[in-house]
C-alpha cells in the first residue's frame, strides 16, 4: 500500500464524520428554527384554539379531522401541543438562561478573585451540587410557590453549579494567557479584562452546554407539571397535558402519549444540537 493510498485511508473516516456532523447541524438547526415558528405563530399551525371545547366529539382518535385526535372535553390535542409549546420550551429556555448568567457570575468571580475566594466558591458549588437537581429545584419550589415562572427558577438554580465549574475552568485557562498577565502587571482592573478577554473565550463552550441542558430543563419542567407544579390546568402546557392523559391511557392512549412524544422530540432536538456543536468546536 503506497503512502498516498494509506492517507486516503485514513482521512476517509474523518471525512465521513465530519459530513455527518455537518448533517445533523443542518437537521437540528431547522428542526429549532421550527420550533421558533411555533412558538412565535402557533396559531398558524394549529387549527383550532386550544380552549376549543366540542363535547360531541370527545376522545375522537387521529383523524383527518383532528391530526391527534380531541381529549376528555373535545379539544384538539395538536392545537394544544402547538400551543403548549409556548409555556414548556420557554420554561426550559428561561431556566436555562438563569443557569446560564448565575453560573458565569460564580465561574468568573471564582476565577478572576484571590485563592480565598475561588476556594470558598468552589466548596460551596462543591455542597451545590451534592444535593440531586431534582430534590433541589423541589426545595426551591417549596419556598416560591408554584407555576411556570418558579419552576424555571427552580430548575435554573438547580444547574447553576453546573455552569460555574464549567466557566472557572475555561477562565482559569484564559487568565494565565500571557496577555491577561500583562494586564495584571499594567494594573488593569479585573472586570475589564474579564469583560474583554475572558468572557469571549468562554462563550462557545458554555453555549454547547446550554443546547445540551435546555432538553434537560424542557423534560424537567413538564415533569414537575406532570407532578401539579406547574401551570394548572385547563393551560395546554405538556406536563399538564401529560397528567390530565394519564388517567384515560386504556381508552385514549392518544391524549398523554402525544405531549410525552413533543418533550422527547425536543429533548433530542437539543441534545443533538448540543453535540453537533460540541463536534464542531473540537476540530
Amino acid at each position: 500500500m503506497s503512502a498516498t493510498t494509506a492517507a486516503f485511508d485514513t482521512a476517509r473516516p474523518r471525512w465521513r464524520a465530519t459530513r455527518g456532523s455537518h448533517i445533523l447541524l443542518a437537521i437540528s438547526t431547522l428542526a429549532v428554527a421550527l420550533i421558533v415558528a411555533l412558538l412565535l405563530f402557533p396559531g398558524v399551525f394549529a387549527p383550532y384554539a386550544p380552549d376549543t371545547n366540542d363535547v360531541q366529539h370527545t376522545f375522537s382518535p387521529p383523524s383527518s379531522t383532528h391530526y391527534l385526535g380531541t381529549d376528555q372535553l373535545g379539544r384538539d390535542v395538536f392545537s394544544r401541543l402547538v400551543y403548549g409549546a409556548r409555556y414548556s420550551v420557554t420554561t426550559g429556555l428561561v431556566a436555562t438562561a438563569i443557569a446560564v448568567v448565575a453560573g458565569s457570575l460564580v465561574g468568573l468571580t471564582a476565577a478572576a478573585g484571590s485563592r480565598l475566594a475561588d476556594a470558598l466558591i468552589m466548596r460551596l458549588t462543591d455542597v451545590w451540587m451534592a444535593f440531586p437537581e431534582v430534590l433541589l429545584a423541589l426545595l426551591v419550589i417549596a419556598l416560591i410557590g408554584t407555576g411556570s415562572t418558579q419552576i424555571a427558577v427552580a430548575i435554573g438554580v438547580a444547574a447553576v453549579p453546573y455552569y460555574g465549574r464549567l466557566v472557572r475552568g475555561q477562565a482559569l485557562a484564559v487568565t494565565k494567557a500571557e496577555y491577561v498577565e500583562a494586564a495584571k502587571i499594567l494594573g488593569v482592573p479585573a472586570w475589564r479584562y474579564v469583560l474583554r478577554h475572558v468572557l469571549p473565550n468562554v462563550g462557545g463552550p458554555v453555549v454547547v452546554l446550554a443546547s445540551l441542558g435546555t432538553g434537560s430543563a424542557i423534560a424537567a419542567a413538564a415533569g414537575l407539571s406532570l407532578l401539579g407544579l406547574g401551570p394548572l390546568p385547563p393551560t395546554p402546557e405538556w406536563g399538564v397535558m401529560l397528567a390530565e392523559g394519564q388517567t384515560y391511557l386504556a381508552n385514549a392512549w392518544w391524549i398523554a402519549v402525544f405531549p410525552g412524544l413533543a418533550i422527547v422530540v425536543v429533548v433530542l432536538v437539543s441534545t443533538t444540537l448540543g453535540r453537533s456543536l460540541q463536534a464542531r468546536s473540537l476540530r
